[in-house]
Parts: structure tokens; sequence; C-alpha cells
């Protein structure tokens, strides 16, 4: 998925988080939203993602060269953020079924694959809320990655991941990451995504 922002401009009251955004994100090519805490990255991939709107400008998406609205922008793509919550009262098994009740599986991928994915074998039944904070993270990631979708939204993937999980993480992304539309917001991208083809650097369109 093509992704093209044309003068987009977000505010909350009368501030302007950003303003007069122009911006490609090229189809299955990763791009790092670059910003110190607080400066907009998050604000602009909910505006990208359609949770948010704008208030100036324009969002265009393009699939295979034809236009997608707005509002189904959605059936498109997953995102993976600190704001977003697991439902901790279900088991392991229990969220794959709900998460897969809405997007199709990636091509060789089903439960008991994802599980080995996450590896978490030995906790499919055990609910959500017993998960450490990395866990969960392992979680939502691959819930994600393991999606059949052409867009790919990650807001700070690495936070609670240990030594191991980072190395997982990167093998995770160099696995199932290619060929489709990433973004990832971070402040620190060489542990997050230095493997990224473009930068975008939020400060640039405070005005």
């Amino acid at each position: 998925m093509q992704i093209e922002l044309r003068q987009i401009g977000k505010k909350f009251n009368s501030e302007w988080i950003f303003r007069k955004l122009d911006y490609l994100f090229e189809a299955q090519k990763t791009t790092a939203i670059l910003g110190r805490n607080g400066s907009g990255k998050s604000t602009l991939l909910q505006v990208i993602a359609g949770s948010m709107s704008p208030n100036a400008g324009t969002a265009v998406y393009t699939l295979s060269g034809k236009p997608v609205a707005e509002e189904s922008v959605y059936r498109y793509l997953v995102l993976v953020a600190p704001y977003q919550q697991l439902i901790e009262e279900f088991t392991l098994n229990e969220m794959i079924n709900f998460h897969f009740s809405f997007k199709s599986y990636l091509q060789g991928f089903n439960r008991p694959k994802l599980i080995d994915l996450m590896q978490l074998a030995g906790n499919r039944d055990k609910p959500l809320l017993q998960f450490s904070s990395g866990m969960k993270q392992r979680v939502k990631l691959a819930l994600a990655l393991c999606s059949e979708v052409p867009l790919i939204l990650l807001d700070e993937p690495t936070m609670n991941l240990d030594k191991g999980g980072m190395t997982w993480y990167f093998q995770l992304m160099d696995d199932l990451g290619k060929n489709r539309t990433t973004i990832i917001c971070t402040n620190q991208q060489e542990t997050e995504a230095p493997f990224a083809h473009s930068i975008l650097t939020i400060e640039q369109f405070k005005q």
C-alpha cells in the first residue's frame, strides 16, 4: 500500500502538533517516524491508521494502483502500540481466535504455528493477565506480523522486550516484514528500525 500525506495537520485545542506535512510512504518499504517523546509520532500514526481525523490536509491510500477509501483503510492494516490493549481475560488461544475472526492468517500460518512463533507454547491456555509485559508484547507483534495485510503500523515495537525479545523482534521483521508497507514510530531508530528505507522527522513539521 502507498500512502501520500498532503498538507496534513493535527492540533489539540489551538496548538498544532504538526502542520503542512507532505510525505509519501512508498509501497513495500519501511519508514521510521523519528522524534522525541511527546513530539506527535503516535498522533501521526493514528491519523495514518484512520482512527484520528486530521484538522487539515488529506491522506491518499493506493493499493495495487487502485484507490482505497479512508473509511475502509482499517481493513488493510494492523497496529501495535503501547496504548493498544489486549483482552486480558482471554487465554492466548482465545485471543488468537478473536484476532483472526477479523483478519486472515498470513499464508503458511495457523494458531499452533503462531504460538510456536511466539515461543509461548506452554501458555496457550493461560489468561493474558498472567503474562509478563514482554510476553504480551510478543503476542501483539506476532498477531500483527502474521496477519495478511499490506500495511503494518508499529509504535515503539520493542517496548518491554528484553535482549532475547529484541533478537526475536529483529528476526520476526526480517522473516515477515518484507514486501509490506511498514511504518515504525521510534525515538531510537538504531535499536528499533535500523532496517528502515527512509526517515520522517516529525519535528520538521512543527509550525
